[in-house]
């Protein structure tokens, strides 16, 4: 830019800021566009769309025209470029995601990204989650959590084909592969017959049916979990059932 062009641009931010002209300041908007074309041109990737980057980007020249002070001595594009660049980073950081995140995690899985790459670089070997937390000054578990985040940055589509080794394989698509019946949804029934009979129960035999039904430990960890023999824990879960049985038989009666 010469230097007829820089006084013809400080004339001009002056003159926005004195009079607010919207003619001065289209003008001043259409100089610039190509230097937000440009600045949202360097995000344009991860799948982002280039006009919807090319909208935040102008959307920031606009605020960058307006705050402008041409009596800084700044040049506009030393001050706009940083604005645009802010603001095409939140939009980047707030819309690429393939679910919700909140925005404090987010910048600590970028945080945790950058120390792996630097760490990784530096070690020559993958860091471990506490060598991380000690570069990035976080705990462990905050860095296991933004890995974890990380890894569900992006979703794979449910049409995508299911992977196959053979290429000429027709397989379907992934949501093919979901829906199947629940194998546990023929016990909805027996649990709600049983409930009334289970809480008849003494608290003992309740514990054991829990432990044998609901956590499925076998006879033996049931065993070393209560201190007692593993034909004991037998006995008593068979004497437990066949008493459930005929508590049910008899509710089944009295109806």
């Amino acid at each position: 830019m010469n230097d007829l062009s820089k006084r013809r641009e400080v004339d001009l931010f002056k003159e926005l800021r004195e009079t607010g002209d919207a003619v001065v300041r289209e003008t001043l908007v259409r100089r610039y566009l190509p230097l937000a074309r440009h600045t949202a041109r360097r995000f344009q990737r991860n799948g982002q769309a280039s006009e919807d980057l090319f909208q935040v980007a102008c959307f920031a020249l606009l605020k960058a025209i307006d705050k402008f002070d041409p009596n800084r001595g700044l040049a506009f594009s030393s001050y706009a470029i940083p604005s645009m660049t802010g603001e095409l980073k939140r939009h980047v950081r707030d819309t690429s995601w393939g679910m919700h995140v909140p925005r404090g995690l987010q910048e600590r899985v970028l945080r945790v990204d950058q120390a792996i790459t630097s760490l990784t670089a530096s070690d020559g070997h993958s860091p471990s989650p506490a060598r991380i937390a000690k570069e990035v000054g976080l705990t462990s578990e905050e860095v296991l959590e933004a890995i974890d985040a990380g890894a569900n940055h992006s979703l794979e589509s449910l049409d995508r084909p299911m992977p196959s080794d053979d290429p000429a394989s027709t397989t379907g698509s992934r949501v093919d592969g979901l829906g199947t019946e629940d194998p546990g949804y023929h016990l909805v029934d027996d649990l709600q017959t049983l409930a009334p009979a289970i809480r008849e129960l003494p608290k003992r035999e309740r514990a054991l049916l829990a432990l044998r039904f609901g956590e499925g430990l076998s006879q033996s960890e049931i065993a070393r979990h209560l201190g007692i023999s593993q034909m004991h824990v037998s006995r008593l879960l068979r004497r437990t059932l066949d008493g459930l049985a005929e508590r049910v038989d008899d509710q089944a009666l009295a109806r």
